[in-house]
């Protein structure tokens, strides 16, 4: 401490202060008088060690949010889908299957296409073989009724807007 004071600092700083000043703290104490009327010097230094103290809590601010914002991404792009098979007899197997995959796709969030791809794999393997081509016939169903409706509601908006 006594070889900071010696031979002072070459930052913005007060020779034996820890925090960034444009005055000593030497200067402060030598002076009583100081204390009661500031100089203009210690007026300064005040000054500008609130705006550096501002400074620093608005950076620690900003990395706050940039970590809170990061966390929030990465919680959006993880998905958890839960998927449980169970055994079924029906007598309206087409109308079961489309019944069973709208509630996935509503229930799971799915709107990329690679997610559908996940979906649609999942119920071709957990399914006999003689129902693949009525899963395959009502995702494509599914999604041409998707694209459909997605192309309305742009077209509905673009003439609202003209």
């Amino acid at each position: 401490m006594k070889s900071l004071k010696q031979r002072g600092c070459k930052a913005l700083c007060c020779s034996s202060c820890r925090r960034l000043s444009v005055s000593s703290t030497e200067e402060a104490e030598s002076s009583s008088a100081s204390d009661r009327f500031p100089s203009v010097s210690s007026v300064a230094h005040a000054m500008v060690q609130e705006r550096l103290d501002q400074l620093i809590r608005e950076r620690r601010m900003e990395e706050r949010q940039r970590r809170q914002q990061s966390r929030v991404r990465e919680r959006e792009r993880t998905k958890f889908v839960v998927m449980v098979a169970m055994e079924k007899r029906s007598y309206d197997p087409r109308e079961d299957f489309r019944e069973s995959m709208m509630e996935m796709i509503t229930a799971n969030r799915i709107k990329e296409a690679k997610d559908l791809r996940s979906l649609l794999n999942y119920y071709i393997s957990m399914n006999s073989n003689e129902y693949h081509s009525l899963i395959l016939e009502l995702f494509h169903e599914e999604n041409n009724n998707k694209v459909a409706s997605s192309n309305r509601e742009r077209s509905a908006a673009f003439d609202l807007h003209a």
